[in-house]
């Protein structure tokens, strides 16, 4: 089993920026494929980015893409999403995803383990 808690999230203004962090446990963390997905009200959960099990290669979704970046820390089994000029549409919760798969995918099925989630709200 894994276990994956989200936090950083937060209320800022447009423009502005935020830091999410996911922090692993309960398995060895440079096994796992790790991803960003969120959900905004009445939308279907949606991948954000996702980075490969040693960091070498990151994957973004085209509303991001510029704007975020992922990164991990696999001697601290942590997952970082630094998110830049933030638009009132990336307002959404935030979950922190992982699998044991060697590729990352952009459907959320092919991810066994989950987060909490953590909210990210975006004043225009």
């Amino acid at each position: 089993q894994v276990q994956l808690i989200e936090s950083g999230g937060g209320l800022v203004q447009a423009g502005e920026s935020l830091r999410l962090s996911c922090a692993a446990s309960g398995r060895t963390f440079s096994d796992l494929v790790m991803s960003w997905f969120r959900q905004a009200p009445g939308k279907e959960r949606e991948f954000v980015a996702g980075v490969t099990r040693g960091g070498g290669n990151t994957y973004y979704s085209h509303s991001v893409k510029g704007r975020f970046i992922v990164s991990r820390d696999n001697a601290k089994n942590m997952l970082y999403l630094q998110m830049n000029s933030l638009k009132p549409e990336d307002t959404a919760i935030y979950y922190c995803a992982a699998d044991r798969r060697v590729m990352v995918y952009e459907t959320q099925g092919y991810y066994s383990y989950w987060g909490q989630g953590t909210q990210v709200t975006v004043s225009s």
